[in-house]
């Protein structure tokens, strides 16, 4: 991974596993990623309104916000996302955004595609969050959070944020869904999602098959 800051003042992002910021050369701990979201940033007053307006946990919008850009409005990923909820150009246009480097409009329309996607996917926050990386045609089309290192990692980070350092790793396999046509994704059993304990270790799992668990991809620590 590696941050490159141009001459304009924008940072150019390279991902790997997870976002590609660093802190001192190295991936965020569960530490940092806790302590930066719980800080105050500057953007907490226009992330409160764009929240209210989409229905969406503020807390849920740093715990995004944070791992996509570390709350610096200037940054670029090697895709072409920018801003400080990384938008790519397609989602800008389709949630109205017109300059993804405008703080204020970057906060809001991604504000506005999360709510949408936690609409999508039933509140589920694991879900939505990887709908954010990856797209939502990807959660569907593997009925859960892709099997994509990236992504993978991209969630446990935004959960660590968003809920401290027990929250669960990702495994057991996630069923039930709707695909976002509407129409049923086709599965062989449907349930809800929940915390199980696999060999002391708490997993999301909506499955009854918890005697394998998936790679624990890109942990920092």
């Amino acid at each position: 991974m590696r941050l490159v800051r141009k001459a304009d003042g924008s940072v150019l992002i390279y991902n790997q596993i997870g976002s590609g910021w660093l802190v001192e050369g190295r991936a965020p701990s569960n530490a940092y990623l806790m302590e930066r979201r719980l800080a105050a940033s500057q953007w907490d007053a226009a992330i409160r309104e764009a929240a209210e307006q989409s229905g969406v946990d503020r807390a849920l919008v740093k715990s995004v916000m944070l791992v996509e850009s570390n709350f610096n409005a200037r940054a670029i990923s090697r895709k072409g996302a920018r801003g400080l909820m990384q938008l790519m150009p397609e989602t800008a246009r389709r949630f109205g955004v017109t300059d993804r480097f405008n703080a204020l409009e970057n906060i809001r329309g991604g504000v506005a595609y999360l709510g949408t996607l936690l609409k999508l996917f039933s509140g589920d926050v694991a879900l939505a969050v990887a709908a954010y990386n990856a797209g939502e045609n990807a959660v569907a089309r593997h009925a859960g959070i892709p099997p994509f290192a990236e992504t993978r990692e991209y969630v446990r980070r935004v959960l660590v944020a968003l809920n401290g350092a027990t929250a669960p790793s990702l495994g057991g396999g996630f069923r039930g869904l709707t695909s976002p046509s509407g129409s049923p994704v086709a599965t062989s059993k449907a349930a809800p999602v929940r915390v199980a304990n696999v060999n002391g270790t708490p997993t999301l799992t909506n499955t009854d098959n918890t005697d394998r668990v998936g790679p624990q991809l890109g942990r920092v620590r």
